[in-house]
């Protein structure tokens, strides 16, 4: 039996011509061309506002912000039509600053279930990291010092200088101190490099009524956060490129790190949000 007397069969059945039959097949197959296309620029928009950082979850997410429903295999589909290739962070293999062999070291605190962060505020993360440097007479590395939250994994402090000293992880404490006003028994954790160990970074801890944490010997898992924010935030801010100077990686981490890594970049650990409104909506939580 013929295709076409199937359908001539179906549309007697149907009650309805033949011409009219095809006319919705060809209205419906319109309909979905004109939906594919829409997903597509939709997806196109959101990738390069994000400026390639953005795979298919966190695409998904403003997708979804903007009432747009797509699976996986659809916004997939639309990337790999359109050769939308997300940026990828190379793989991360935790490293720490120089432990210093005269250091007096700190416990970890956070091997304690007791001190495992249930509130922001409660504990902060630091690392330093070398940043790649291109500028006429000088070193072919900045030094970037961070304190994140390890509860809602926003920045809360940062430096960049031309070292790596304790003033430089001193710095961007001092501005902890100064945004969030942390309580007495809060935990500053890190790995046992000379900096963190210095007396100037000590009596600011002791004086403020904070406890030190510092990562085991030989043990670079114990500070895979702050660690593996790095790996992104060179993945993402550099993009295989290289700074130009100290001012220009200062504005660009500042651009990075307070307009966009902290109030709008999506994190997986979060729920898919950023650290400003996972923060903003515990908030919210506990005044129900």
């Amino acid at each position: 039996m013929s295709s076409e007397y199937k359908v001539a069969s179906l549309c007697r059945v149907l009650g309805v011509s033949r011409s009219a039959y095809y006319a919705y097949l060809n209205e419906e197959s319109y309909v979905l061309k004109r939906q594919k296309a829409e997903l597509g620029e939709a997806v196109k928009r959101i990738f390069e506002f994000h400026k390639r950082r953005y795979g298919w979850r966190r695409i998904q997410g403003d997708l979804a912000d903007e009432g747009i429903k797509a699976g996986r295999y659809q916004i997939r589909s639309r990337m790999r039509e359109q050769n939308l290739v997300a940026i990828q962070p190379k793989s991360f293999v935790p490293k720490t600053t120089q432990s210093s062999p005269y250091l007096r070291r700190s416990p970890n605190l956070l091997l304690e279930e007791d001190n495992i962060p249930t509130a922001p505020g409660e504990v902060i993360v630091g690392d330093i990291t070398y940043l790649p440097n291109k500028e006429l007479g000088q070193s072919k590395w900045l030094y970037l010092a961070v304190w994140m939250d390890l509860f809602s994994r926003r920045i809360l402090g940062w430096q960049i200088e031309r070292h790596m000293e304790a003033s430089l992880v001193y710095e961007a404490l001092e501005q902890v101190i100064k945004k969030i006003e942390p309580k007495s028994g809060f935990i500053v954790h890190s790995d046992g490099g000379g900096q963190y160990g210095a007396n100037q970074i000590r009596a600011l801890i002791k004086q403020q009524g904070f406890r030190q944490s510092m990562t085991r010997k030989d043990n670079h898992y114990d500070n895979a956060f702050a660690e593996s924010l790095f790996s992104r935030f060179k993945a993402e801010i550099l993009d295989q490129g290289i700074f130009t100077g100290i001012e220009n990686a200062r504005l660009r981490s500042f651009e990075f790190i307070e307009g966009y890594y902290n109030t709008i970049r999506r994190h997986s650990a979060l729920g898919n949000i950023s650290p400003m409104e996972f923060e903003r909506r515990f908030k919210e939580n506990l005044e129900k």
